[in-house]
């Protein structure tokens, strides 16, 4: 046993491989496993309780296992993203190819709305543009390794390349509109009155063992913090997926229903949760005849335009940025989720 704790520290690389190993056997198994267990319960098959319950066995610990896997391994890859290497690649870029390279660097970095305020007044430091800020500040939360990853593994490579294009189109777009408005003097006085810094590149000394340590350190922190999001998430997921008729759902958000985008933005804005709690939600809701554009847009919304993460950047915005910003991003979505049922 000992050995084995061992060997994250003296053996990474067969640690990762036994790892990666354990994880795969273990996910094959989960579908058998979820399905022997409704069987052994005093249920109709066919049932909708038994649908229900069936749903969440199987996805509660597929979307926990994927959402483990990809966080230790993006917790490896960020160890080589800090914010200090952020602000300098970033730092003193032009306008349209900053804005691109803000939201690229927004999917493989661990921020998220928590962060914003802090992560903003360093890149304002900095001497990253407005725009540019905004477009990382959009890409982080939204287009990140979390949700990509729980979408390829739910609703595979389509889907999760669709939301990648999409996420960043957003992120990038509007970034670059909020910086052509010359917005600057609506940043809070403390903000523009910070004397500004030089970002300076920091010397990497981490081994191959620091950074599975800060897998593992990812892991606890982000894991242990969304958890109950995710089993909530899944919970309603079920309910949907077991009780609600298709015909309701496809009149409320198909791609018939002309109003179904700007509700589904509505709707999502006020709700705090992330990725990897939305997600099962989605895929009850696309389970039951919702269109691909609607809940795309309704997801989109409750990560990149919460209403918490509102309060939170409203301590170094003026209220009229805040709604610009507001305005931009959720333009954009309303246009992915228009374009997107109108194609597919």
């Amino acid at each position: 046993m000992n050995a084995i704790l061992r060997l994250p520290q003296h053996s990474p690389r067969v640690f990762l491989a036994f790892a990666a190993v354990l994880w795969f056997l273990t996910y094959q198994a989960l579908a058998p496993l979820a399905s022997n267990i409704v069987d052994l319960l005093p249920l109709a098959r066919d049932s909708h309780l038994a649908g229900a319950v069936e749903f969440f066995l199987y996805d509660a610990p597929k979307v926990l296992l994927l959402l483990t896997g990809v966080v230790m391994v993006m917790g490896m890859v960020n160890s080589y993203f800090t914010a200090e290497r952020t602000r300098v690649l970033l730092a003193g870029r032009a306008e349209g190819v900053g804005n691109v390279m803000a939201a690229s660097l927004g999917i493989v970095t661990p921020f998220c709305s928590c962060s914003a305020v802090p992560l903003f007044i360093g890149f304002v430091q900095a001497g990253v543009p407005l725009g540019i800020t905004f477009s990382f500040l959009i890409a982080a939360p939204m287009v990140n390794e979390v949700a990509l990853t729980l979408l390829f593994g739910l609703f595979g490579f389509r889907v999760a390349a669709l939301y990648l294009g999409l996420g960043l189109s957003v992120a990038i777009v509007a970034g670059w509109v909020i910086g052509r408005a010359k917005m600057e003097k609506y940043l809070e006085d403390w903000v523009q009155q910070m004397p500004r810094t030089q970002a300076a590149a920091v010397h990497d000394t981490m081994t191959l063992s620091d950074r599975v340590q800060a897998g593992f350190a990812s892991v606890r922190e982000i894991v242990g913090k969304v958890w109950p999001y995710v089993l909530v998430g899944i919970l309603i997921g079920a309910l949907i997926h077991g009780y609600v008729p298709e015909d309701f759902m496809a009149s409320l958000m198909g791609r018939d229903a002309s109003w179904s985008v700007p509700l589904a933005v509505i709707i999502g804005v006020p709700m705090y949760t992330n990725a990897a709690g939305i997600i099962p939600i989605v895929e009850a809701l696309l389970a039951k005849g919702a269109a691909l554009g609607t809940v795309l847009a309704f997801m989109m919304s409750v990560i990149a335009l919460s209403l918490p993460e509102m309060i939170i950047l409203r301590k170094v915005l003026k209220v009229r940025l805040i709604v610009t910003f507001v305005a931009v991003v959720a333009s954009g979505i309303l246009a992915v989720g228009y374009i997107f049922n109108a194609v597919l």
